[in-house]
């Protein structure tokens, strides 16, 4: 994939010796991870990772991201948001799950753990630590092994 560097974020000294631009250190930990993970500091990216990574960790849908995106005037599109995510998704900064075929959440926590999905608001939650057990796996295919499981519990109201 070919990039603008005119995107890229820097800082430089103007005539006066003065930074031309100073991020916050909100700012300069997400272009610090974002580089770790081997991901030049884009203004998209940036603008992107600073909605996912500025705060607690959260689950969103590439729509969500957008419309976010969006409301904090980032003229992004849906297709950059999509391809964003996917990028941040395959340098380990993301964690994608699969809910309802082809509905896909990224959630900002890559740690081994289960959700809940909340099937009337479409909502994920954390399932807190441990809690699930599961027994019985079969045995992996010769040369391979269980990196992790995906467990979504389901939940609806009561009737």
């Amino acid at each position: 994939m070919i990039e603008d560097a005119s995107d890229d974020l820097h800082t430089g000294a103007s005539e006066d010796g003065m930074a031309d631009v100073v991020m916050a250190p909100q700012q300069t930990a997400i272009a610090e991870r974002l580089r770790k993970a081997g991901l030049r500091p884009t203004r998209q990216r940036m603008a992107l990772g600073t909605l996912l990574f500025a705060g607690e960790d959260r689950h969103v849908s590439a729509e969500m991201l957008h419309a976010e995106a969006l409301a904090i005037g980032e003229q992004v599109s849906l297709a950059t948001v999509y391809n964003t995510l996917h990028q941040f998704t395959g340098a380990g900064l993301l964690r994608e799950l699969a809910i309802d075929g082809g509905k896909a959440y990224f959630d900002t926590n890559t740690s081994n753990h289960n959700h809940f999905f909340i099937e009337a608001d479409g909502e994920l939650m954390d399932i807190p630590g441990d809690t699930i057990r599961v027994d019985g796996l079969p045995e992996p295919p010769d040369g391979m092994k269980v990196s992790h499981i995906d467990v979504v519990v389901r939940l609806v109201p009561k009737t």
